[in-house]
């Protein structure tokens, strides 16, 4: 899935990142991530996925997954990935836990008592992954920070990822630290397409050959570790 974002085109540096945030309030004024809907797309046509598996905008809501968990397609899907922002717990001023930002709705409030539909609020909270039902062989988390910890000092790995394997996942791609956003569409296609040329060949080793790839054939930027070395394969777990 990927999010629609109604934020300003230029937000310096930051709008390279995916997950920089200050509070609640802006969540639609996050920075743009077109390029997110490409990546999904292209690795959708690496898996010979049919248009209407692939969500994007106004149909990548929170209220949209929810609905693919209860009506069973998420537990029919061997993969499932995410392209978006990621934020740690706190780095809004209303989340208490990592999430995932979808496409918010386009009222803040519920109309009967003006408070945060939490239900569709635009964040899928690990809290809300958890509940999900999955039965997955590999999710992908294409979003800053969706290997750090739950709360406070948490151990690593206890917040988006564990809820993730708590739903059902057996394998993940997550981050450590915020990504340059086109290291992650570079990656998560290559590693698709490697994949898909090499089928023997373990996710981890598919995501090692993409990152030389950037290492050996890109720029002085690509090959620099910040560029590529934040995403980490956990789980090689199959059906």
């Amino acid at each position: 899935m990927a999010a629609k974002i109604e934020g300003p085109e230029d937000k310096g540096v930051t709008a390279f990142f995916r997950g920089n945030v200050a509070n609640v309030a802006a969540v639609r004024e996050l920075a743009p991530l077109p390029e997110t809907a490409a990546e999904l797309c292209a690795v959708g046509h690496e898996l010979g996925a049919s248009d209407k598996a692939i969500y994007l905008g106004e149909n990548a809501t929170e209220a949209k997954v929810k609905a693919l968990s209860d009506n069973g397609t998420l537990a029919s899907a061997r993969i499932v990935h995410f392209a978006t922002h990621g934020l740690v717990s706190g780095e809004l001023e209303h989340n208490a836990e990592p999430a995932l930002v979808l496409t918010p709705p386009e009222e803040d409030t519920d109309k009967e008592d003006n408070t945060i539909n939490g239900d569709n609020d635009g964040l899928l909270t690990a809290s809300e992954v958890a509940e999900l039902k999955l039965n997955a062989d590999w999710v992908v988390l294409s979003a800053c920070n969706t290997a750090s910890a739950g709360k406070g000092n948490a151990e690593p790995l206890s917040g988006l990822a564990r809820a993730f394997f708590y739903a059902g996942a057996r394998a993940l791609l997550v981050s450590h630290w915020p990504v340059n956003s086109q290291a992650a569409v570079e990656l998560t296609t290559k590693s698709f397409n490697i994949l898909k040329e090499n089928p023997e060949l373990g996710r981890a080793e598919a995501l090692r050959q993409a990152m030389l790839n950037l290492i050996d054939h890109g720029t002085a930027q690509t090959a620099n570790p910040a560029y590529w070395a934040p995403f980490v394969v956990i789980g090689e777990g199959g059906r």
